[in-house]
Formats: structure tokens, sequence, C-alpha cells
């Protein structure tokens, strides 16, 4: 499986990517800790409470991006994220 992981600004055109036609496949599993329920108000949410402090880049996008040609469950990409949150300390988030 590919990781690729940032930090980044520009929540509400995250949101918009990630709810665009350009994704091959995105599935926003689980959206928690936020008053919205859709991805882009939830990632302008993150940046206005992040306005109140000196955070450039308040989020943290990760895709995980198995091999094309193969099918990965859904149970192995939250393993996955578990394993990722715990080890960059975001466990408990939200």
């Amino acid at each position: 499986m590919i990781l690729k992981a940032s930090q980044r600004g520009g929540g509400r055109a995250l949101g918009l990517h990630l709810n665009s036609s350009e994704n091959e496949h995105i599935t926003v599993h689980e959206i928690r800790g936020f008053l919205s329920g859709n991805i882009v108000d939830a990632l302008r949410e993150a940046e206005a409470i992040a306005k109140g402090t000196r955070c450039k880049q308040p989020l943290f996008s990760l895709s995980l991006s198995p091999p094309e040609r193969e099918s990965v469950a859904t149970e192995i990409f939250e393993k996955a994220l578990a394993e990722i949150e715990k080890r960059v300390g975001l466990e408990g988030q939200g």
C-alpha cells in the first residue's frame, strides 16, 4: 500500500477536491469531532478553529493507495488508519 501524507491549509479546496469526479475512487468513511456532517464544511470548520492560533496548515491529509490490481477490504483500511493515528499521535482526536 502506498501512503501519501501532508500537512495543509485550504480546507474548502481540499474538501471540494475530495468530492470531485477527478478522483478515481474515494469514500468518506467517517467524519468525527465536527458539527458538520459533510467533508467540505467539516474542513472549513477545522480551519476556522485554527484561525485563533498561529497554525498555517491545520489539516493533515493522508491517501492510502493499494496496488491497482488489488482489492482491499474496508477492515484493512480501518486497521491501517488506526495504526497510523496511533503512530503520528492523532489517536483519540475527534
